[in-house]
């Protein structure tokens, strides 16, 4: 943000008054969920300069760099490996140039073998028992991605360590709020996050974090499914 200083002094006040300033005011989240929440919302509009950046004052604020990598691991469920390789690259080049050795402390709890049952149970914490009845009723044609979205999604991802069920539904509604045109999903883990802990007004601040980085629309169309989860669910 700094070189703008110099070559567009008007729109650096703008930003720097209103995304560090302005926007941080009475937010409910912590220090470390406002981090969390920005680095997946850049991932999802694929700020990748900013990104970096972020990641930079992340490790200034003392967040876990454990919870870095989390972010970034599960992005990939959301947002593919396309969109993540560039981001995990960046942030391995912030870890190095800070001096923070590599590969991190293994969070992983399951192998080949465990990995599929270990997500149905996932599946089921954080939606409910009614996940368990998905791939047993799944079509021919729905199998495949019903069992990659067990073992994979949330078997390979959901499982690790290093951020609870809350935490990682947090950052899941930020990566489909940020890319758009998801709304049955965000939806589907609005819900979610309710059922884990996080509140509607929590939502909400999660949204007013990220709208800075994502801009006003999909804020708004993030904010709607709030309102209808949380009206189709008495919240």
């Amino acid at each position: 943000m700094k070189e703008f200083k110099k070559t567009d002094p008007e729109f650096y006040q703008i930003i720097t008054d209103f995304v560090y300033d302005e926007a941080c005011k009475g937010n409910l989240l912590d220090k470390t969920e406002r981090y969390m929440c920005i680095l997946a919302g850049l991932m999802g509009v694929q700020g990748k300069a900013m990104f970096k950046v972020t990641v930079e004052k992340a490790l200034e604020a003392n967040v876990d760099p454990v919870i870095i990598k989390e972010v970034i691991y599960q992005a990939t469920a959301y947002l593919g490996i396309g969109r993540t390789y560039d981001y995990l690259m960046a942030a391995n080049e912030v870890f190095k140039e800070k001096h923070i050795a590599l590969p991190l402390k293994s969070q992983g709890t399951t192998d080949q073998e465990t990995r599929l049952q270990a997500g149905i149970d996932k599946q089921c914490e954080l939606f409910g028992d009614h996940m368990r009845n998905v791939l047993p009723s799944s079509s021919p044609l729905r199998k495949t991605i019903n069992t990659w979205l067990a073992d994979n999604c949330f078997g390979d991802y959901y499982t690790r360590k290093g951020l609870t069920n809350a935490q990682r539904e947090m950052i899941t509604f930020c990566y489909i709020a940020s890319q758009g045109g998801c709304e049955p999903q965000l939806k589907a883990h609005t819900s979610a996050n309710f059922r884990n802990g996080n509140s509607k007004e929590k939502l909400y601040a999660v949204a007013e974090a990220i709208m800075p980085y994502i801009g006003y629309p999909r804020t708004l169309n993030a904010m709607a499914a709030i309102d209808e989860t949380a009206e189709n669910e008495g919240k």
